[in-house]
């Protein structure tokens, strides 16, 4: 089996088994199995957002500005 195919179906093993958790955790009337995976996509949506942050602040001007300012002017 190629390396797709082995993550494909270790996603869809961690998909299962996870929706079983949820289910008995749901039939078992403990909410904490909701509050856990929303807590654990709230951080990760704001982790994303602030890579998203951290790139931008970090990134280099276009080259294309710094070209033109790199020009020297031809002379009349």
């Amino acid at each position: 089996m190629d390396r797709s195919r082995q993550l494909g179906m270790f996603l869809m093993i961690a998909a299962s088994v996870q929706a079983l958790v949820m289910l008995v955790g749901t039939m078992r009337r403990s909410y904490m199995v909701i509050a856990l995976p929303v807590l654990a996509a709230t951080g990760l949506i704001s982790a994303l957002a602030f890579w998203v942050g951290w790139t931008m602040v970090n990134t280099e001007a276009e080259i294309a500005a710094l070209e033109q300012a790199e020009e020297v002017p031809a002379p009349a």
